[in-house]
């Protein structure tokens, strides 16, 4: 869509990613704690401290942020081959749903890619939902056997 402009999120906008951050919530069905506008509003707040860590790239329709992906930063503990190291991990993609399946979660992610290429980030993982996982692999991600994960705290639908 050629008339989506894709770029690093300012943070003026911190806000509105906000509130799409608690829409991506509610779409999958989950209940939030806070109304839409506080949690707009504690978002912003986050995100301009998280900011050495996390970058935020947006899809913006006119003046309206339509969508966004970020990118956390992970420093990682030095190695004889490389002293300097760190991977990524691509977080929170949302696009509103009128707009999905127009390219712009494709174009969210080469942008998120460049940027991880650029700070020179060993990889960049994602944790998908299935609906997702076709468009990770046509941006050239691919399961890793050897990734194993826990969940530390009970969650729904699983045991603690």
């Amino acid at each position: 869509m050629a008339d989506v402009e894709i770029r690093p999120a300012r943070p003026e906008e911190w806000a509105e990613v906000g509130g799409l951050r608690w829409d991506s919530v509610a779409d999958l069905g989950g209940v939030a704690v806070d109304p839409r506008e506080v949690f707009a509003a504690a978002f912003a707040r986050w995100a301009g401290e998280h900011a050495d860590g996390h970058e935020c790239i947006v899809a913006v329709a006119g003046d309206r942020v339509v969508g966004m992906m970020w990118l956390a930063i992970v420093p990682r503990v030095p190695s004889a081959k490389s002293f300097d190291r760190a991977s990524g991990d691509l977080q929170c993609a949302y696009v509103v749903p009128e707009l999905r399946n127009r390219g712009i979660g494709g174009r969210l992610m080469e942008a998120v890619l460049a940027r991880a290429r650029d700070l020179g980030l060993e990889r960049v993982t994602v944790h998908s939902s299935p609906r997702a996982v076709p468009a990770y692999e046509r941006h050239g991600f691919a399961p890793e056997d050897r990734l194993l994960h826990t969940y530390l705290s009970a969650r729904p639908g699983r045991r603690a």
